[in-house]
């Protein structure tokens, strides 16, 4: 039986929580300033860690080799297991052309592509992490941006930073409930609260999306859209989430969004011009690739196989509202198309919308696996068939063989539990929608199949990364790592209020989810709250309102974004152009939690 020991170097908390930094430390600078591929960088982190356990908290050897494992048996499933199965849903549509109609229906609410962006990678995005979560957002968001005629870094960016705001409430409001129960306060005092600092982060990231793609001019142009969007779904948060229902939260506060800005776009339509400028000379000149290995039949309608499509000359310059011109980075980006699938270059796109006649059959093929999947995911939360869902006999759980752990308190630890909850799990979900989906949209059972398959070998690098990122995680937490550097902040006094979604924060950016930050530090904020006199509620919910800043910088999205727009192995390239965009909102959340817990803003707690 290991039970972890806070200060276990030289007796002191301060010089243990700094050893207890290095696997972080390893991780962040190897991707940012090494710039070395996330799967080794995560393998190499995943090493540090259990020296640090072994060395420095004297964890048997054993132990954790066994919490490594458990770690990245819960890397696959369940977060690989959504995000495998949504990308699988999502490539079945790029094989039958009907994601080709559904970008086009996109291009119809508005011709310019920092307003599309917008409705697809936060409005869109926000409804799938309402539905799935764990990534599924990121990874589909990222591809219809490429497929929009954004290049993949940017792509990539786009769905990151879009991904924060909804993270909270997201896969149903599974953070909330899970905060809810390690904290032990009132689930619906814990969603008012975090539906009273969330909303106010959400007014500015549509904003965020459009200067990541053109800049202050961007933001300008666009602004009564952004601000339409950002302010109407921050107040479906926040009226959802205060008076309505905490798991539906999203959900509503994603399609009134949605919905204002296509009525906006009825009276009003941005001004200037949107040219999409490559960021770096690499995409400029860089060697068009043909895709992962993931097909290599042409899609329906594709003017060319993949392959066939050469670069243009790089003193032409990208997109231009629905005018594409073949540039070094404009043929680029749909010869960078995950599938490698014959999407072809932006020209030919452009000459395939243009001899494109949608009919309203395609455009409801086209978006059925979506609404298959709100449809699921809907249904499954009703009586007696979630009741169903959730039955012990389809999901089993079961003490990790051989580890064998407590707390630092000496209680029995939590983390052996591995619940394989293969029926109630989103990514079963998924499988079914999918399998529903293949009849709808006209794709044969054996193409299907055959795209799973390659599906997989499309993400295999990002599953190597999610799986190593979950080891370093469960071997972090077993070890006490984790609590250490808890414990530390949390020794703050009243400056806790300003260091508490810091620690969200960092709970978040090792695991990639907001749920398991809560599950880690839930209950630690609660003590601290009560330590130094700061509201509890507050406290809990700064957690997980901190939390989903990390998101985007966490290894395993980032490698999950990377693997979806086909740029494995430069997950470090992305990181450095989300790293200040995390650091920007954490800093705003930070200082919003500080005035909360100060008579300035104090009326804001429930």
């Amino acid at each position: 039986m290991y039970r972890p020991v806070l200060d276990a170097v030289a007796g002191s908390l301060l010089v243990t929580a700094l050893v207890a930094m290095l696997p972080l430390l390893t991780l962040f600078i190897l991707l940012g300033v090494v710039r070395m591929t996330a799967w080794k960088a995560a393998l190499i982190s995943l090493l540090v860690s259990m020296l640090v356990a072994v060395l420095a908290y004297s964890m048997p050897i054993g132990q954790s080799v066994l919490a490594a494992t458990e770690g990245a048996a819960f890397g696959f499933f369940p977060i690989l297991w959504i995000v495998i199965n949504a990308i699988w849903v999502y490539n079945m549509t790029v094989v039958t052309g009907h994601f080709d109609v559904l970008r086009r229906s996109f291009a119809k609410v508005s011709d310019d592509r920092r307003i599309q962006a917008v409705i697809i990678a936060f409005c869109f995005g926000a409804l799938l992490e309402a539905l799935a979560g764990f990534g599924t957002p990121v990874a589909i968001t990222s591809v219809m941006l490429i497929a929009i005629g954004l290049r993949p870094l940017k792509a990539a960016v786009v769905a990151l930073v879009a991904n924060t705001a909804p993270v909270a409430f997201g896969a149903l409001a599974v953070p909330i409930t899970t905060l809810a129960t390690v904290s032990g306060l009132p689930e619906h005092s814990l969603s008012q609260m975090v539906g009273r600092q969330t909303p106010i982060l959400a007014i500015f990231v549509p904003m965020a999306l459009v200067w990541i793609l053109d800049k202050g001019k961007g933001v300008r142009e666009t602004l009564p859209a952004t601000l339409t969007c950002g302010v109407v779904f921050g107040l479906a948060q926040f009226v959802t989430s205060n008076f309505i229902s905490t798991p539906l939260t999203d959900i509503v506060a994603s399609l009134v969004a949605a919905a204002s800005v296509v009525l906006l776009l009825r009276v009003w339509r941005p001004s200037g011009r949107y040219i999409d400028v490559p960021d770096t000379v690499a995409e400029v000149g860089g060697t068009r690739a043909t895709g992962s290995a993931a097909g290599t039949a042409s899609a329906p309608g594709s003017a060319s196989a993949p392959g066939s499509a050469s670069m243009a000359s790089a003193s032409d310059v990208g997109v231009e509202h629905g005018s594409p011109t073949a540039g070094g980075g404009g043929s680029r980006d749909h010869g960078d198309h995950p599938l490698g699938q014959g999407v072809g270059t932006i020209d030919e796109l452009a000459e395939r919308d243009r001899l494109a006649h949608d009919t309203t059959s395609d455009v409801v093929k086209a978006y059925a696996p979506y609404l298959i999947i709100v449809a699921l995911f809907v249904l499954a939360q009703l009586p007696g068939i979630k009741d169903f869902f959730n039955a012990s006999f389809a999901n089993p759980s079961f003490t990790w063989p051989g580890l064998d752990l407590q707390t630092p308190d000496g209680k029995p630890s939590t983390i052996p539990t591995f619940r394989f909850n293969i029926l109630s799990a989103a990514g079963t979900l998924m499988i079914i929608a999918g399998l529903i989906t293949i009849p709808v949209i006209g794709i044969s059972w054996g193409k299907a199949f055959k795209t799973y398959l390659d599906t997989y070998r499309q993400l295999a690098l990002a599953i190597v990364t999610v799986m190593a990122v979950l080891a370093l995680a469960y071997v972090m937490n077993a070890s006490g790592q984790t609590a250490t550097l808890g414990r530390w902040l949390a020794n703050s006094g009243g400056f806790f209020a300003i260091l508490s979604p810091i620690l969200g924060w960092l709970g978040v950016a090792v695991t990639g989810s907001d749920t398991s930050s809560n599950s880690l530090f839930g209950a630690l904020q609660v003590s601290a709250a009560r330590q130094t006199g700061l509201s509890e509620v507050l406290m809990a919910a700064a957690n997980s309102s901190g939390g989903v800043l990390g998101k985007m910088i966490s290894p395993q999205n980032l490698a999950i974004a990377a693997g979806a727009v086909a740029m494995a192995g430069k997950e470090g390239d992305i990181f450095r152009k989300v790293v200040a965009w995390s650091i920007g909102f954490l800093a705003l959340m930070c200082l919003l939690v500080y005035l909360q817990s100060t008579p300035a803003l104090s009326w804001m707690v429930p």
